[in-house]
């Protein structure tokens, strides 16, 4: 059972408006921060972590095909166009590659620790179970 053409387009516009999001995020934190660090891929990465975990917990996360429309253009559409896994893992690879290890290897555990814990935050502040 496919998602059917009003479901890919739910998640092209949310893809569209994520990507969007995620240029101006990385940018403004590039700007403020500088670019030593990869501080605007962190920033969209761990915010994307704490919406999803409140849409998870408001949506319930699907456990079938049949994903529902609210589904599709928010979390697999906008989040999945405003979060990157690429541009973390690039720039991860350019901080090691470039000599920097230990900021290479923070970025790894604030992406994936605070991630997850911001994650959990957001499924508790929408309410969702322990």
């Amino acid at each position: 059972m496919g998602i059917g053409a009003s479901g890919l387009l739910l998640v092209a516009l949310g893809g569209a408006l994520g990507g969007m999001g995620r240029l101006a995020v990385t940018n403004l934190f590039s700007h403020w921060l500088g670019a030593r660090f990869p501080w605007g891929t962190l920033a969209v990465n761990l915010s994307g972590a704490l919406v999803a975990g409140w849409w998870a917990a408001r949506l319930g996360i699907p456990t079938t095909l049949d994903l529902s429309s609210a589904w599709l253009a928010l979390v697999v559409g906008l989040l999945g166009g405003y979060t990157t896994v690429s541009s973390f893992s690039l720039q991860t690879l350019t901080l090691w590659q470039s000599g920097h290890p230990r900021r290479a290897v923070a970025n790894v555990l604030a992406t994936c620790l605070a991630g997850l814990a911001l994650a959990s935050l957001g499924w508790w502040l929408a309410g969702g179970g322990a």
